[in-house]
């Protein structure tokens, strides 16, 4: 057997750079890049392997470890998974400034490869600087806060545990059940120890995805079921994207006159204009979708997993309805009590298609959706219009950006009341036109996302929808995207705080308290105003502030023709939302308190519990 002599940090990527993928006939590295911020727990050991690799493996360096693992997230979300990106910090800080990001790859079902740096395996120097000793377990460090948000978690502490270990990465980051972060905490000493690693071990391995065919008599029940139906209302999610079965969405829902609403990330789907694409569904969700959902006897869900938001906390759904899931993953297919058809989109929705044939919704429930798509439609109009408020709503700014936005332009945001705007009100035929981390909802996502997914699309122009509150906790990706020549253009919403919970906050009874920064305690004077376009501009941007609509509108012309980011700051009303669509969230409610507010609150909560408890 023939070996190579190599550092174990050496080894892990050499390995990452054999690992290959076939996209539209055309042979693609599996790892696009290596995202770094180097510290003394990895420049050593990973820094000079990335250095001999270059031309292979791309390095790029960040100014937030977060940022960059939000970056390397949207990346692979960008591309339905097929690509993906690594991340590797020092050990200590560096790297457990990470651990938010695996949460967010976590809960989104996205693959990234995180190679934090650990302490010292051999124990020698202990304690090195930023080690956490644990005075129970010395074999805890601050890497084990991965452990919960990885899917696949190893500690590399001899250089040969790479034989069993990376073969089993890569089984997790391809699995299209499984799918999801996985990290290799790295010692320092062991990055740099040599092993006699066999040659045949780094050979090219092709990457393809595994499709799983339904079980036969799922499919039977499944079809039976639907054939009962006379009100069917189908939901798509994220897996739709993930199983690339748009086409036979778009024939199945076509052929069966079968209405459609779309969860956050099942969002584009189906082109915004197509005659069976109801809108989107849940607590943000269209007015149209959510009265179909409340009469419906039956729901098909497509790929998701049927969250909170989708299902309004299981108040939105007609109790009296069936459920059928179609997902890959059993775990998710089971959910509320659903009947399961587990198996892969792609391959399970031509099969229902030939399976119903001569099957159609009943006549009046067809007439009703079209009639709601055409009102839901009308109300989006007027919610986008450019109505010269003296504060814009974020509804007019989002039609601002909508006009503004090419077919293959793409918008991205996570936080805030703005998913809730942008899922009802962005029109989108690009199928991967809109972008929402809204899985875990975390805010600072925006702008590295933003960079994510033009590094993915280049030939994209890629809008960034942020408020002032999640702008403010995570920027700092934008000199990394001038940097890097990926131009983004940002639309930064100025509310003066955290206007979403604000409204949450009344909404639940409570008074304005710590989230406008009118309410916060300050100094005399309270916060400044802060300047975002000039703050924009030293991190190497373009930028300017508008007054209104009008103004928005021609400097997005000017950020669209500009050659590096561009930022474009206004404020905005934070009471106003669109009031149409929508449905109840479960926010617990104080059951005892002396404001008559919250007491009524209470109240309004109990009776939607009640809906809620006849959906469990």
């Amino acid at each position: 057997m023939k070996t190579i002599r190599l550092t174990m940090a050496q080894a892990v990527i050499r390995y990452l750079t054999a690992q290959k993928v076939l996209i539209d006939g055309e042979l693609k590295p599996m790892f696009a890049g290596c995202w770094a911020i180097f510290g003394h727990g990895n420049v050593a050991g990973l820094g000079e392997a990335l250095y001999q690799v270059q031309d292979q493996l791309p390095t790029y360096r960040a100014h937030n470890e977060q940022g960059m693992a939000h970056a390397a997230i949207a990346y692979a979300k960008t591309l339905n998974r097929r690509q993906m990106m690594a991340c590797t910090a020092s050990a200590g800080p560096g790297a457990v400034n990470m651990v938010t990001a695996a949460a967010v790859a976590h809960v989104n079902r996205l693959p990234v490869l995180f190679l934090p740096g650990d302490t010292f395996a051999t124990r020698l120097p202990d304690p090195v600087l930023q080690q956490v000793e644990n005075f129970h377990d010395h074999t805890l460090t601050s890497n084990d806060c991965f452990k919960p948000v990885s899917r696949f978690f190893d500690r590399i502490t001899r250089p040969e545990q790479l034989l069993t270990s990376l073969p089993q990465a890569m089984r997790v980051l391809t699995d299209p059940i499984e799918c999801g972060p996985v990290t290799l905490a790295l010692p320092q000493d062991v990055q740099t120890m040599a092993y006699d690693y066999p040659e045949h071990f780094f050979d090219e391995k092709l990457h393809q995805l595994r499709r799983q065919a339904p079980d036969t008599r799922e499919l039977e029940d499944a079809i039976a079921l639907i054939r009962q139906a006379k009100k069917p209302l189908l939901i798509a999610g994220g897996g739709v994207h993930y199983s690339g079965a748009l086409a036979e969405l778009d024939a199945l829902v076509t052929r069966f006159n079968l209405p459609v609403g779309e969860t956050q990330a099942g969002k584009g789907a189906l082109p915004w204009d197509h005659e069976r694409n109801m809108g989107t569904v849940g607590v943000t969700g269209a007015a149209s979708t959510n009265a179909l959902a409340a009469e419906a006897d039956l729901i098909i869900a497509v790929g998701t997993r049927l969250g909170d938001f989708a299902t309004g906390s299981r108040a939105l759904i007609n109790p009296n309805a069936k459920l059928l899931c179609l997902n890959v993953a059993s775990f998710d297919a089971i959910k509320h009590r659903a009947l399961p058809l587990v198996g892969d989109a792609k391959l399970a929705l031509p099969l229902l298609e030939a399976g119903l044939n001569g099957w159609q919704p009943e006549g009046n429930w067809i007439e009703k959706a079209a009639a709601l798509r055409l009102q839901w439609n009308h109300s989006v109009d007027v919610a986008t219009t450019d109505r010269g408020t003296n504060l814009p709503t974020d509804a007019e700014v989002v039609g601002a950006v909508n006009r503004a936005a090419g077919e293959k332009d793409i918008v991205v945001c996570a936080a805030g009341g703005l998913p809730g705007e942008l899922q009802k009100l962005w029109r989108t035929r690009f199928d991967r036109g809109y972008h929402m981390e809204y899985g875990y909802s975390c805010m600072g996502y925006e702008l590295a996302g933003g960079l994510g997914a033009k590094m993915a699309k280049p030939d994209s122009e890629i809008f960034v929808m942020v408020g002032d509150g999640s702008y403010l906790m995570l920027n700092s990706e934008i000199a990394t995207s001038v940097m890097l020549g990926h131009k983004i253009v940002m639309v930064v919403l100025d509310n003066r705080g955290f206007g979403c919970i604000h409204r949450l906050q009344q909404f639940c009874g409570g008074p304005g308290f710590n989230n406008m920064l009118q309410d916060c305690l300050s100094v005399e004077g309270g916060a400044p105003k802060t300047d975002f376009a000039a703050h924009a501009r030293a991190l190497g941007a373009k930028a300017e502030k508008v007054g209104n609509i009008q103004e928005l509108e021609a400097a997005l012309e000017r950020a669209k023709a500009s050659p590096i980011s561009y930022l474009i700051t206004l404020d905005t009303d934070v009471v106003n939302a669109v009031e149409e669509g929508g449905s109840w969230w479960d926010v617990a409610v104080p059951e005892v308190s002396p404001r008559e507010q919250v007491m009524e609150a209470r109240r309004r909560y109990e009776a939607f519990k009640a809906r809620q408890l006849q959906n469990i």
